[in-house]
């Protein structure tokens, strides 16, 4: 899916059987980083600044700083107010004082691109990766996917093999992040795929999958329970 990425509306709505996702740009002019920076806690600008490169930390800050200035939409209160908790491995959520609007999120960056996927319903998850030579795929494959995952990536082209492990990779790992499960989980969770088909879930509850083409050279995907999804994109 090579979605029309739009601007988002002044009267910005999440309906109860939608799903929004987010691209940002994380490479901010100097300005507008230094208005993200004053949204952010304490401890994220301490994080930022365990960045060794400037380019790293700056990222950070923008995504961080756009995340919260999305929440606030859907809140209606200022980024700076929002309130995180973190799960076991490191996952944002929002705080419990937060908890009665249901809000559901999830980030996810590579490069120089950001997405974040927000439903009022459901835990969410959303992998985004820069499609990038790997010289070492095919090992990666054997370790990480199922043996019969593996085989069909073997049997394609290098070019097609690029494309198709990223699909796999972000298939399982917007999963995982919905669950809240590690990567160690990678090789438990089955996509069926084809280069032609779009990738499903061979798991015994319902999901559903959404794979999303955010850019040139990059792959997303989005999961989440249960069917009957309405996918918006905006652009922030």
């Amino acid at each position: 899916m090579n979605p029309l990425w739009l601007p988002a509306p002044t009267d910005l709505t999440l309906l109860p059987d939608e799903i929004h996702v987010w691209r940002i740009e994380l490479d901010q002019p100097e300005a507008n980083l230094q208005h993200l920076r004053t949204t952010l806690s304490s401890d994220e600008i301490a994080r930022a600044e365990r960045f060794y490169f400037q380019e790293h930390r700056q990222r950070f800050i923008a995504g961080r700083g756009i995340l919260r200035a999305i929440l606030g939409r859907y809140l209606g209160i200022k980024p700076s107010q929002v309130q995180f908790n973190y799960q076991q491995r490191g996952k944002p959520v929002l705080a419990e004082t937060f908890a009665d609007s249901g809000l559901a999120f999830n980030l996810s960056h590579s490069q120089k691109l950001g997405l974040c996927a927000v439903n009022c319903t459901c835990p969410i998850g959303v992998d985004l990766e820069y499609i990038r030579p790997m010289s070492d795929l095919e090992a990666l494959a054997k370790r990480f996917f199922l043996a019969r995952e593996y085989e069909m990536l073997r049997s394609l082209s290098p070019n097609q093999q690029q494309e198709v492990f990223f699909r796999y990779w972000t298939c399982k790992e917007a999963y995982l992040k919905a669950t809240g499960d590690g990567l160690s989980q990678l090789e438990q969770v089955e996509v069926l795929l084809t280069p032609t088909e779009p990738a499903k879930l061979q798991i015994t509850e319902d999901w559903s999958l959404f794979e999303l083409v955010p850019a040139n050279n990059y792959l997303a995907a989005v999961a989440i329970a249960d069917f009957g999804w309405n996918l918006k994109c905006w652009q922030y």
